[in-house]
């Protein structure tokens, strides 16, 4: 008996079986089990990110240690034996005696005194600066540099990475291939996102270990000429010569170990070194991984210690509570205090804004404040009694003192003290000095703005 034909069912295109619709539902289901898993790790990430953005944000926005609180109290002046030892003793570094300090004022003095000896040096040259952008002076700092290192000079320069994003990278690329050491500060990186904020605002070269520069100059064409425009900066720098230069040195190493974990030493880097004057001085430094408190510290010590004039030149005068009081203080006690401040001519109206929301309770006080006006005015000194000058990198602000690595070097003399006065004194007479019912009389939109401002005093 043949057997019987099987019955055939045609299924549509569309249709599916029992089988095949559960097949397709478990598919379904495991798809949208993954997709879920999905969304979940992406949760995960994303939250991870964001909290690490947080702490990051809080870890730069904040200084990682308690700031000063209370008002030191007044033990001595500023030519006691006591205010000397405290700065040594308290403070550190160690005062030592036998140096030569000449002030150089603009880049017309700055910038040929500085080439020359680096075109002078005869084993090392170490340099560190916050501003380095390109233009004609940062041509010649190259070529220098450049020349020195293939005459066999060893050459190391240490710039900020904010503050050299300026720079051409092709600059850069020829030092390295001349065989100098350059590193950027801080430049991101994975190990280092929690000290993006912290930044190496020190202005220091050091030739052959025996001649020191130090001041507020950066290397941009900004600074050239003598400050009769508002394209030719107004700045003051230092050359050193004698025992300290040690000390500057040291200030310069402690950056160069922390970016490349090097050391330099011996005697081409530390060589001995005679009197070259009749100068008593130190070279202070602060950091945020090494005391960031302590040049804040250093400037309330000195203001303290006043006993008849403070003349302060500063680029940005952003003073907190603290600073404020001791100010006050001082010209309550019948110090002569007076303060040079950048006019319109600045390259922060945030930071001026801020600046001018705090005058009220200094100028009530008696504080004599001026805004000078030829140029931008990007000196940092401060002048105690005649006595006490301390000269460098540091701003009278949060940055300067709590955020930034920064350098300043203190004279204790009277011969040096006396000419700072004198230059004081002609900056002053280019300036404007602020009364008190002008400020008072400002307008309630620029009075705002100064209080939205002062919101960013911790960064400023």
């Amino acid at each position: 008996m043949p057997p019987c034909p099987r019955a055939t069912v045609s299924l549509h295109p569309f249709e599916m079986t029992e089988r095949g619709q559960r097949g397709a539902k478990g598919q379904i289901g495991l798809w949208d089990a993954m997709k879920s898993r999905a969304k979940s790790v992406v949760l995960v990430v994303v939250t991870a990110m964001a909290t690490l953005a947080v702490v990051l944000l809080v870890q730069n926005w904040a200084g990682a240690e308690k700031r000063i609180e209370q008002q030191l109290p007044r033990l001595y002046e500023s030519d006691d034996d006591e205010f000397r030892r405290s700065l040594s003793s308290l403070l550190g570094p160690q005062i030592v005696e036998g140096n030569k300090v000449e002030t150089l004022l603009n880049g017309a003095q700055i910038f040929p005194s500085m080439l020359a000896a680096i075109r002078a040096a005869r084993t090392t040259i170490t340099f560190e600066t916050y501003i380095y952008w390109s233009g004609s002076i940062g041509r010649d700092f190259v070529d220098a540099l450049v020349e020195r290192a293939r005459a066999g000079v060893r050459v190391h320069v240490l710039l900020d990475w904010v503050g050299s994003l300026k720079m051409d990278q092709g600059l850069v690329d020829e030092m390295k291939l001349a065989g100098i050491q350059l590193e950027r500060f801080h430049e991101p990186h994975w190990t280092n996102l929690n000290k993006l904020n912290n930044r190496t605002h020190r202005k220091l070269l050091v030739v052959d270990g025996r001649i020191g520069y130090t001041g507020g100059v950066g290397i941009a064409d900004q600074w050239r000429g003598q400050a009769r425009n508002p394209e030719e900066w107004r700045d003051s720098h230092f050359r050193v010569e004698g025992p300290v230069v040690a000390q500057m040195q040291s200030v310069f190493l402690d950056n160069w170990m922390r970016a490349t974990g090097a050391l330099l030493h011996g005697d081409a880097y530390f060589p001995a070194l005679k009197p070259a004057g009749d100068l008593s001085a130190q070279m202070f430094s602060s950091s945020p991984s090494g005391g960031s408190e302590s040049m804040q510290l250093m400037y309330h010590l000195a203001i303290t210690a006043a006993r008849s004039s403070i003349e302060l030149a500063n680029s940005y005068f952003v003073p907190d509570e603290m600073t404020l009081r001791i100010l006050v203080e001082a010209a309550r006690r019948g110090v002569k205090v007076r303060v040079i401040v950048p006019s319109g001519h600045i390259d922060s109206e945030t930071v001026r804004k801020a600046s001018r929301a705090s005058w009220g309770p200094m100028l009530q006080a008696g504080i004599e404040i001026a805004e000078y006006q030829p140029t931008m005015f990007h000196v940092k000194t401060l002048v105690v009694d005649g006595a006490f000058s301390s000269v460098g990198s540091t701003n009278f602000d949060n940055r300067s003192f709590r955020l930034n690595d920064e350098a300043n070097l203190n004279v204790l003399s009277r011969e040096f003290g006396a000419a700072q006065q004198l230059v004081f004194n002609q900056d002053w007479v280019l300036a404007r000095r602020i009364t008190l019912a002008e400020w008072q009389a400002r307008p309630w939109s620029e009075r705002l703005l100064e209080r939205l401002a002062s919101l960013l005093h911790s960064q400023l």
